[in-house]
């Protein structure tokens, strides 16, 4: 080995090795970002526990000459949460004329039915439907829309602005039902009812169609409808079939 490389071989370890010192400032920089990490995951975490949320920090520029400020956590719901639409509006207003001629329908059953099964379905149908058009009203005042009432004597097909309205029975149908008795009232009711049950799906889909349920309670009495038609259109097939 010549003297270069001999030269070499002592003086690499003097070179290469940090000095004590700098091995702890070495240190402290590759620990530092773990530190500030771990602080930052706390002060986060402390703030999520005890509101139960992430705490706000959407900053609204003020107006000229007016400071900026961090919205509150309020501030945040109601800028997030979409307005209800005259979509909205309409499937409302429409489905309380909707519930309203299958509360009609279903007060014939206690004098003209022949069978308890029936009995029973138009009794859950009569509790779960005037419990809706309450929910519907209230939406609707809540918003400060027009309130349709339930009380519909001729009980006709049309809903709110002269519409026809899907599956509702027209008045020469309702006469017809009304005229039955036993059996045949059975069958009828059940029949009529199934219909009655598909026009309320449709005014669901139609709602969707116009763009509307984006508002989250919209939304949620949408499809709460939907699938409650769904099952008792359900049931009273599967009656339908043993009324047959």
């Amino acid at each position: 080995m010549d003297g270069t490389c001999l030269e070499y071989v002592i003086l690499y370890p003097v070179i290469t090795r940090p000095s004590r010192k700098g091995i702890w400032i070495l240190a402290a920089f590759a620990v530092l970002p773990v530190i500030v990490a771990i602080a930052g995951w706390l002060a986060w975490n402390g703030g999520a526990e005890a509101t139960g949320e992430i705490p706000p920090n959407i900053v609204q520029p003020g107006a000229p000459g007016q400071p900026s400020r961090t919205l509150s956590a309020d501030e945040l719901r109601e800028l997030e949460t979409p307005a209800h639409t005259v979509a909205d509006v309409d499937f409302m207003q429409g489905m309380i004329h909707h519930h309203a001629q299958a509360l009609l329908m279903t007060s014939y059953v206690p004098q003209r039915n022949n069978r308890r099964d029936v009995a029973l379905l138009a009794r859950r149908m009569d509790i779960s439907q005037r419990s809706e058009i309450e929910l519907m009203q209230d939406w609707l005042e809540e918003r400060d829309e027009v309130v349709p009432s339930a009380d519909i004597p001729h009980g006709h097909a049309h809903g709110p602005g002269g519409r026809i309205m899907p599956g509702m029975l027209t008045v020469a149908q309702l006469a017809r039902l009304r005229a039955a008795n036993g059996p045949a009232f059975d069958r009828l009711f059940v029949r009529s009812m199934i219909r009655h049950h598909q026009g309320a799906l449709t005014m669901v889909a139609q709602l969707y169609e116009a763009n509307g349920g984006v508002e989250p309670a919209a939304d949620a009495f949408a499809r709460h409808v939907q699938a409650d038609q769904e099952i008792e259109i359900g049931r009273m097939r599967a009656l339908l079939a043993k009324l047959s």
